[in-house]
């Protein structure tokens, strides 16, 4: 917990909830209960004074010697009811039901109670020895403590469940993380956030697989390494019931042998036209048939076929031939190119939400590397050590844009994703004008950022941005090499095909790009309009991404 990595732990999840428990660097399950109580509205504004005394930055105050029993283990700062109802009890001889009406009154704040209750107080430390000065300052005090206090005994409860799956999470990180998964199913941008934690704890997530995933997310071990299977019910438009069918059905009946065995097993009214896209779009069938595009392209003749063996199994129909030669209705799949590189990651984006079993930026590795590009997960480490500049790269997943409270201008929090993990930058309203172009989600982009690690965490700041055109001229070089030295067979038709490629990829972008410019008449993009029009965006969209079919879309760049 001191190191911050408490995602999916209870209560202590929120990235400021992160933050501060690396400063404080809680040891106990009685501060994880004062950190709960005070990350709130009103208390929070003394954390920093629990930390500085806590750690013997600042001296502790106990408002008098008497109360030192009472909030010693908050280092003189007063969080909990039970201390309000305590230090009345010690400092003014309340009596318990008395320190509760203190209680409530100081929670309402009605000056008439209020007024009341202070000269009871005054009146009571006074026959204690307290000075009516001293006496009347710690009733404030403790009446503005009191206006947020928390409950001890609630808080307490939070911090023992918060312990629990912290301890699951620290010792038992699979199992954690295939449950924290299942809690969130539907939610995609919360599993893609478990993803990128499980990779970080070293805990392999293995792709959707008809023949070992379940409708919800799973473990598997092997060879003492455990992995979490993800969930079919978890890829979008399939359903978690129709999974469960689909599960129930290969319990009953064993694994699916290829995609017609499935087809002949399952109830269309259950596995739907959109469900079999998505379980092919995600890689689902992949062990069954490897070929995507031709399953979805074709999803309208194998729902059909999957109809009819239906309609026979209802009537009780059995088929003359029986055998082997009961096959012969199976419909004969059209012959098609399978989706290669990027195009199968995008389709694998559409139906999971996040990319699962590559990255759009792997074949470009070595020439990011020449462009002296740093993926995430190396300037973490270095951003801690000291270093502040990096050019990093990857693939926008969203951008959030917010106006500041001071001044009214827009700045933006944008997530990137390269194929180490995801990181988030900040740009500030000068740099967002400059660069808002660029980052469109889904946008491969190089950036430039600063790095300002603080308690354990590192947050980048986006200084420039600017399309991979660049680093595409290298990958264009690289395929376009003469046929000699040690990659002769490479060059030739092959380094054309790439050539050509990474013009029609750039020019794409370039007439995509001429067409925001152009403005609303004429089909852009415009501020107050929104998105590219349906049709001409449409074929800009197209046009940028041909290149990708071309010499099966390979760009990849060589040493």
């Amino acid at each position: 917990m001191a190191s911050g990595q408490t995602v999916g732990v209870f209560q202590l999840e929120s990235q400021g909830m992160r933050d501060t428990l690396r400063k404080m660097r809680c040891g106990s399950i009685e501060e994880i209960t004062a950190l709960i109580s005070l990350y709130r509205p009103g208390p929070m504004e003394m954390i920093d004074t629990y930390i500085d005394r806590k750690f013997g930055r600042a001296e502790v105050d106990y408002l008098h010697p008497s109360l030192k029993e009472v909030l010693t283990e908050t280092y003189g700062v007063i969080i909990y009811q039970e201390q309000v109802m305590k230090i009345a009890q010690i400092l003014a001889g309340y009596s318990l039901g008395e320190a509760d009406l203190l209680r409530r009154a100081m929670g309402k704040k009605k000056k008439e109670e209020m007024d009341f209750q202070r000269a009871r107080f005054i009146k009571g430390a006074s026959e204690k020895g307290v000075s009516e000065a001293q006496s009347g300052g710690i009733f404030d005090l403790v009446a503005k403590f009191a206006g947020y206090g928390f409950n001890k005994s609630h808080a307490a409860a939070y911090a023992l469940i918060s312990f629990q799956t912290g301890w699951l999470k620290a010792n038992h990180p699979v199992e954690f993380f295939a449950a924290s998964m299942s809690l969130d199913l539907s939610n995609t941008d919360k599993l893609a956030v478990f993803y990128q934690d499980a990779k970080r704890f070293d805990v392999p997530v293995l792709p959707p697989d008809i023949n070992r995933s379940s409708a919800d997310f799973d473990v598997s071990w092997e060879d003492g390494r455990g992995a979490v299977l993800y969930a079919l019910g978890a890829i979008r438009n399939v359903g978690l019931e129709a999974m469960r069918h689909v599960i129930e059905v290969r319990e009953q009946g064993g694994r699916f042998v290829d995609i017609f065995d499935f087809l002949e097993r399952v109830d269309p009214r259950c596995v739907n036209k959109r469900a079999l896209e998505g379980l092919a779009k995600a890689g689902a069938f992949d062990s069954l048939h490897s070929n995507r595009r031709q399953l979805v392209e074709q999803a309208d003749v194998l729902m059909a076929y999957c109809q009819s063996v239906a309609a026979e199994r209802a009537s009780a129909q059995v088929n003359l031939f029986g055998g082997d030669q009961a096959h012969a209705g199976r419909p004969r799949l059209k012959s098609v190119e399978p989706w290669v590189g990027p195009d199968r990651l995008d389709q694998e984006l559409s139906a999971v939400g996040f990319y699962l079993s590559g990255h759009p930026l792997d074949d470009m590795a070595q020439a990011l590397k020449r462009k002296r590009v740093t993926f995430v997960a190396e300037a973490l480490p270095l951003a801690e050590s000291g270093h502040e500049a990096f050019q990093m790269a990857g693939v926008v997943r969203r951008r959030q844009e917010r106006a500041s409270a001071r001044t009214g201008e827009k700045f933006a929090f944008v997530t990137f994703s390269d194929p180490t993990g995801e990181f988030e930058c900040l740009f500030p309203p000068e740099q967002l004008r400059r660069c808002r172009e660029v980052l469109e989600p889904g946008a491969s982009v190089m950036v430039r950022v600063r790095a300002k690690a603080s308690d354990g965490e590192v947050r980048f700041f986006g200084d420039d941005a600017s399309q991979m055109d660049n680093l595409l001229d290298d990958a264009n070089m690289a395929l376009a090499r003469p046929c000699f030295g040690p990659h002769r067979g490479r060059g030739g038709a092959e380094g054309a095909a790439g050539t050509g490629a990474v013009r029609r990829h750039r020019q794409g972008r370039r007439n995509l790009a001429d067409d925001r410019r152009s403005g609303p008449g004429a089909g852009g993009r415009d501020p107050a309009s929104g998105p590219l029009s349906p049709g001409r965006g449409a074929a800009r969209r197209a046009e940028v991404r041909a290149w990708r079919g071309h010499a099966g879309g390979r760009l990849t760049a060589r040493p």
